[in-house]
């Protein structure tokens, strides 16, 4: 690993329209790193990028103070505060990151088939006690339809009693009133050949 520190110029990126300075600030480095380093590829870090976009897009630095770290073909570009981070460190925290973000997506897969098993069984006991209320309500009525039936046999007894009562009450009338006829026939019968004898 080989390390360097440069100061390289801006006033080329200047030249150009203002809308284009910073991305053209960006490739002056990158030129300048590969030419001074002697490698085809240069990456530049956040920290870089960072600096050169600081004051936006039109307003770019004069002159950039770099550190180029060579490591095999490849030269990373950080600003001499800035931590010096190996690819394998940028893999592994990446690796983190990556692992980080799936056991949050299983933790919140977990949390939402909780909720759905939950709603499952809270749906399963509003069905059971909609089962058991409408089994209820089919015995009340099916008691109640007995009842009825009963009072409705009870009525129709009660009526066939009054009415057998009628019946015999009728007959006795008609019994008493035959009576009483037969008797008036026969007191007038008597009257008349008593007349008759007179």
């Amino acid at each position: 690993m080989e390390e360097r520190i440069y100061t390289i110029p801006l006033f080329k990126a200047k030249s150009v329209p203002r809308p284009k300075r910073a991305k053209r600030a960006i490739k002056e480095i990158k030129e300048f790193l590969a030419r001074h380093m002697k490698v085809e590829e240069v990456k530049i870090d956040s920290s870089v990028n960072e600096l050169v976009w600081k004051r936006g897009i039109k307003k770019i630095p004069n002159k950039v103070r770099v550190k180029a770290v060579k490591m095999e073909d490849v030269v990373w570009a950080y600003t001499p505060e800035a931590e010096v981070r190996m690819p394998e460190e940028k893999e592994k925290k990446k690796k983190v990151e990556e692992k980080e973000k799936e056991e949050i997506e299983k933790e919140v897969e977990e949390i939402e088939k909780e909720e759905e098993a939950g709603k499952e069984v809270e749906e399963e006991e509003i069905e059971e006690e909609v089962e058991e209320e409408t089994e209820e309500e089919i015995k009340e009525e099916e008691v109640k339809g007995e009842e009825e039936v009963e009072k409705d046999i009870e009525k129709e007894e009660e009526k066939e009693e009054i009415k057998e009562g009628g019946e015999e009450i009728e007959k006795e009338v008609e019994e008493e009133v035959k009576e009483e006829m037969e008797e008036k026939i026969e007191e007038k019968t008597e009257e008349i050949t008593k007349e008759k004898e007179k």
